[in-house]
């Protein structure tokens, strides 16, 4: 009882817990997962080989776009708890309500209670935030390691203990092992940091930046070097490399390519690749045409650009629509976050932050002198505008990315609130005192902005600009008041001004935001790519995704297969008792978008009465044409070309050999190349195989092949 005698309850805290759990975990067990991460996952649990490379099937052919770290945790969770959607996106959603409470944690610290509520609040109806830490898409975890990293080198610099600085740096190490280089968007803040308020001379200040730096360096490239290292004969194929390598994935096309848009071979962000029919689409998931032909345009699962993201990610198909730049990201340049397509995600409380910047530059300016709130300050900004900067000018990424912004934007928020809120209540701050007044109105006209933009109701649009006139006028005509009055005014504006991200983070957690590219907002805020890329429109979900759950479409977690087998298990599928589903599941087993389309219960009959226990059950030209099978069943099945069908993951030499070992008999490809084949392994496959009547294996009435939305699907029997 004494351990508690003289601790108060920190009520700010539990409303935000309470809030923040349930913005991330309501409905959670009948969310949409990305399919091409949850299959990884459902293979990842069938062995320790599939585990540690992070395989995309089940016969360990070839691994996902990203380091294993975050599927290692879904893998976990689903391991312990049973494969489910739940299961799957349990470690993300929960990776969200711990990073918000650390951020809260944090600004208490500097700032206070009150202070840390506001970021707290904050961080949880930042939209796009919300909106991807209920998908199982790695973001989430990625940010729970940055936010851990601020939290690490904070400690560091109150205790003037060093080890905290290595921590800080192994959770971005860690965050690499996450996706890539897009944990580095915080280093800067974290040495700039350790430079400025760490109470050690120079030289141990550099000494230790240099080491921190090796310990960085280390740590981030250790899984790849590790992988790399190990004979290609030995391991999946690295899926979203060119050359089988992990450190090609990182440093090439998702290091440098994704500032430039360059798209490993080279084609620029934002150009349009012929397709056949004349169809011409937004590439998203090639970089050149590599001589394997074009991706499977339609498929919008996986955030797979030349498979690969580390910085990256995928590719949904559609047309380029109204929508400006790559993936309707808007055009570069220096208003891109507030533009139409950027600024409901992420961008709503980002003209209160310029103004508490302002607050706390003049506080400095009086004082003369840099105090540990104006450290902690700067170490936020310099963890956002490097963002910004990168945002504002990348030709390669998607909305969900801006989630990394919702810790820094949090935080300047409450403790920017603190400096404001002093210098209003104090009628001796003179000028200072306007500036709270000022912050609100002016965000409240930029949340209408937005609405206006988005063609949002009008009701929206005409109460924020009342707002924010009100606000403003409440604020300036009360600001010598009762202190009363002056929180019921800053309370009231306070609750206005986050009302408007609230009502554009619901949505998510409602379940009508996709997961494979999440875009937060109503349904009818996004069109062409970035709408399609993954959200609910007028209650339909666009092709690509399925219904409640991770089981298919229309399925909830009840139809997700029985996970058998441990991390001990024997690698490849052997054995005619594979891929047992129910008669039910076998009916829903058709999916939208992509080949997974015609990969119905007749296709799959036939494949498993002519199964004598080869290694795969078919081969597909890309993933997203696997995932029906290998979703509803435990056959493994090879996508040959990866994610987008364009990673030189099999050759001519390579099928020679598997096709005659009894590895792999049928294959399933398209015939106008729109799937991303490989041209010398399509040609080898026509040569060498036979067409299988359509009859036997498909409703379609087409002679030899089925009509889909990649054109005409042929499948094909190696002739023994």
């Amino acid at each position: 009882m004494n351990l508690f005698k003289n601790r108060r309850v920190d009520f700010y805290l539990i409303a935000v817990i309470v809030f923040s759990g349930f913005m991330n975990f309501f409905l959670l067990n009948k969310a949409d997962t990305n399919e091409y991460y949850t299959v990884a996952v459902k293979s990842m649990m069938k062995n320790f080989h599939n585990f540690f490379y992070a395989s995309f099937d089940p016969a360990g052919f070839i691994t996902v776009d990203k380091p294993p770290v975050a599927l290692w945790l879904q893998a976990i969770s689903a391991k312990l708890l049973g494969f489910s959607n739940f299961s799957v996106l349990l470690p993300e959603a929960a990776a969200a309500v711990l990073s918000t409470v650390l951020v809260y944690q944090m600004v208490k610290h500097k700032a206070g209670k009150l202070a840390a509520f506001i970021s707290g609040m904050t961080m949880s109806v930042t939209p796009i935030f919300i909106a991807i830490t209920r998908t199982n898409n790695m973001d989430s975890i990625l940010i729970l390691c940055l936010v851990i990293a601020a939290w690490a080198v904070l400690k560091a610099v109150s205790t003037t203990k060093f080890r905290w600085l290595l921590l800080s740096v192994a959770m971005i190490g860690i965050g690499f092992n996450v996706k890539m280089f897009e944990a580095f968007m915080i280093v800067p803040a974290i040495y700039l940091l350790y430079w400025i308020a760490m109470k050690v001379n120079w030289k141990k200040k550099v000494l230790h930046l240099l080491a921190a730096t090796i310990v960085l360096a280390g740590i981030s490239l250790s899984w790849a070097i590790i992988v790399d290292s190990v004979p290609a004969s030995k391991r999946p194929y690295v899926g979203g490399s060119q050359t089988n390598s992990v450190l090609e994935l990182a440093f090439g096309y998702n290091g440098v390519s994704r500032l430039t848009g360059q798209q490993g071979g080279g084609q620029k962000s934002g150009t349009l690749p012929k397709m056949s029919d004349s169809n011409q689409m937004e590439s998203g998931t090639q970089s050149s045409d590599n001589q394997q032909g074009m991706p499977n345009m339609n498929a919008t699962s996986g955030e797979n650009n030349n498979s690969g993201d580390g910085m990256g990610a995928a590719a949904p198909g559609g047309m380029r629509g109204n929508q400006g730049g790559m993936f309707g990201t808007g055009s570069a340049g220096p208003l891109r976050l507030f533009s139409k397509e950027l600024s409901g995600q992420a961008s709503w409380l980002l003209p209160f932050v310029l103004f508490a910047v302002i607050a706390i530059a003049a506080d400095w300016f009086r004082l003369r002198k840099l105090d540990d709130k104006h450290r902690f300050t700067i170490f936020w900004l310099a963890w956002l505008i490097p963002a910004m900067i990168f945002f504002s000018i990348a030709g390669f990424f998607h909305q969900y990315y801006l989630s990394l912004m919702a810790p820094p934007i949090a935080a300047l928020v409450g403790i920017g609130f603190s400096y404001l809120w002093r210098d209003f209540s104090d009628p001796d701050h003179s000028w200072r005192g306007y500036l709270l007044p000022i912050a609100f109105g002016s965000t409240l006209l930029f949340e209408a902005v937005i609405f206006y933009q988005n063609s949002i109701g009008t009701i929206w649009t005409v109460l924020l600009i009342a707002g924010g006139i009100l606000t403003l006028g409440f604020g300036i005509v009360w600001r010598s008041a009762e202190r009363k009055i002056q929180g019921a005014v800053a309370g009231t504006s306070l609750f206005i001004m986050l009302l408007a991200p609230l009502y554009w983070t619901l949505p998510s957690t409602f379940n009508q935001t996709g997961s494979s590219t999440p875009i937060a907002g109503p349904s009818d805020t996004q069109s062409g790519m970035g709408g399609m890329g993954g959200r609910q429109m007028n209650g339909q979900r666009p092709s690509g995704f399925s219904g409640n759950g991770a089981a298919g479409p229309g399925g909830g977690q009840s139809e997700a297969p029985s996970m058998g087998g441990n991390f001990g298990a024997p690698q490849g599928n052997t054995g005619s008792s594979q891929g047992q589903s129910s008669s039910n599941n076998e009916k829903r087993i058709v999916r939208r978008g992509g080949m997974g389309e015609q990969v119905n219960t007749k296709l799959l009959t036939y494949l498993r009465k002519h199964y004598n226990g080869e290694k795969f059950i078919l081969a597909v030209p890309s993933a997203q044409s696997a995932y029906s099978i290998m979703m509803k069943t435990n056959y493994a099945v090879m996508a040959m070309g990866g994610f987008g069908g364009s990673d030189p993951a099999l050759t001519v030499s390579k099928l020679e050999k598997m096709v005659k070992a009894g590895e792999i008999n049928y294959f399933l490809i398209s015939e106008n190349g729109r799937g991303g084949q490989n041209t010398a392994v399509t040609n080898w496959i026509k040569k060498h195989c036979t067409k299988v009547k359509t009859s036997e294996w498909s409703s379609s009435s087409s002679s030899g092949s089925q009509i889909g939305p990649e054109g005409q699907s042929t499948l094909y029997v190696y002739n023994k």
